[in-house]
Protein backbone atom coordinates (compact mmCIF):
# COMPACT_ATOMS: atom_id res chain seq x y z
CA UNK A 1 0.00 0.00 0.00
CA UNK A 2 3.04 2.50 0.66
CA UNK A 3 4.44 1.91 -2.55
CA UNK A 4 0.64 2.67 -4.57
CA UNK A 5 0.82 5.79 -2.67
CA UNK A 6 4.17 6.87 -3.21
CA UNK A 7 3.94 6.07 -6.72
CA UNK A 8 0.45 8.12 -6.77
CA UNK A 9 2.29 11.14 -4.91
CA UNK A 10 5.41 10.91 -7.59
CA UNK A 11 3.10 10.76 -10.74
CA UNK A 12 1.18 13.90 -9.16
CA UNK A 13 4.48 15.58 -8.99
CA UNK A 14 5.60 14.71 -12.13
CA UNK A 15 2.53 16.03 -13.51
CA UNK A 16 2.34 19.64 -11.99
CA UNK A 17 6.11 20.02 -13.44
CA UNK A 18 4.64 18.79 -16.79
CA UNK A 19 1.76 21.54 -16.42
CA UNK A 20 4.41 24.04 -15.50
CA UNK A 21 6.35 23.80 -18.27
CA UNK A 22 3.23 23.96 -20.33
CA UNK A 23 2.04 27.08 -19.11
CA UNK A 24 5.50 29.19 -19.28
CA UNK A 25 5.46 27.44 -22.83
CA UNK A 26 2.75 29.43 -23.83
CA UNK A 27 4.34 32.49 -23.17
CA UNK A 28 6.44 32.04 -26.65
CA UNK A 29 3.89 32.60 -29.53
CA UNK A 30 6.17 31.03 -32.04
CA UNK A 31 5.73 27.69 -30.64
CA UNK A 32 4.12 25.43 -32.99
CA UNK A 33 1.63 22.90 -30.75
CA UNK A 34 1.42 20.62 -33.86
CA UNK A 35 5.50 19.53 -33.99
CA UNK A 36 6.96 17.87 -31.42
CA UNK A 37 7.73 17.59 -28.07
CA UNK A 38 5.61 20.14 -27.86
CA UNK A 39 2.56 18.05 -29.11
CA UNK A 40 3.29 15.46 -26.55
CA UNK A 41 3.03 17.90 -23.99
CA UNK A 42 -0.65 19.14 -24.95
CA UNK A 43 -1.51 15.42 -25.57
CA UNK A 44 -0.96 14.70 -21.78
CA UNK A 45 -1.95 17.76 -20.50
CA UNK A 46 -4.85 19.01 -22.63
CA UNK A 47 -7.59 16.66 -21.00
CA UNK A 48 -6.65 17.85 -17.63
CA UNK A 49 -6.62 21.08 -18.22
CA UNK A 50 -9.71 20.96 -19.98
CA UNK A 51 -11.84 20.17 -17.29
CA UNK A 52 -11.32 23.23 -15.56
CA UNK A 53 -11.53 25.40 -18.68
CA UNK A 54 -15.39 23.93 -18.84
CA UNK A 55 -15.89 25.69 -14.86
CA UNK A 56 -13.21 28.70 -15.76
CA UNK A 57 -13.39 30.32 -19.00
CA UNK A 58 -10.63 32.43 -20.11
CA UNK A 59 -11.37 36.18 -19.21
CA UNK A 60 -9.69 38.84 -21.00
CA UNK A 61 -7.62 36.46 -23.06
CA UNK A 62 -6.00 35.47 -19.83
CA UNK A 63 -6.53 31.64 -19.19
CA UNK A 64 -6.66 30.64 -15.40
CA UNK A 65 -7.33 27.34 -15.54
CA UNK A 66 -4.12 25.95 -15.23
CA UNK A 67 -3.44 27.95 -11.85
CA UNK A 68 -6.69 25.87 -10.65
CA UNK A 69 -5.59 22.31 -12.14
CA UNK A 70 -1.91 23.13 -10.25
CA UNK A 71 -3.56 24.40 -7.08
CA UNK A 72 -5.96 21.37 -6.93
CA UNK A 73 -3.10 18.69 -7.67
CA UNK A 74 -0.96 20.45 -4.93
CA UNK A 75 -3.78 19.57 -2.14
CA UNK A 76 -3.53 15.84 -3.90
CA UNK A 77 -0.06 15.40 -3.54
CA UNK A 78 -0.01 17.16 0.01
CA UNK A 79 -2.75 15.13 1.12
CA UNK A 80 -1.06 11.66 -0.50
CA UNK A 81 2.26 12.63 1.02
CA UNK A 82 0.13 12.85 4.28
CA UNK A 83 -0.46 9.53 4.15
Amino acid sequence: MNLLITTLATFVTFYSYLLIVRVLLTWFPTINWYNQPFAALAQITDPYLNLFRRIIPPLGGMDFSPMLAIILLQIVGGGLQAI
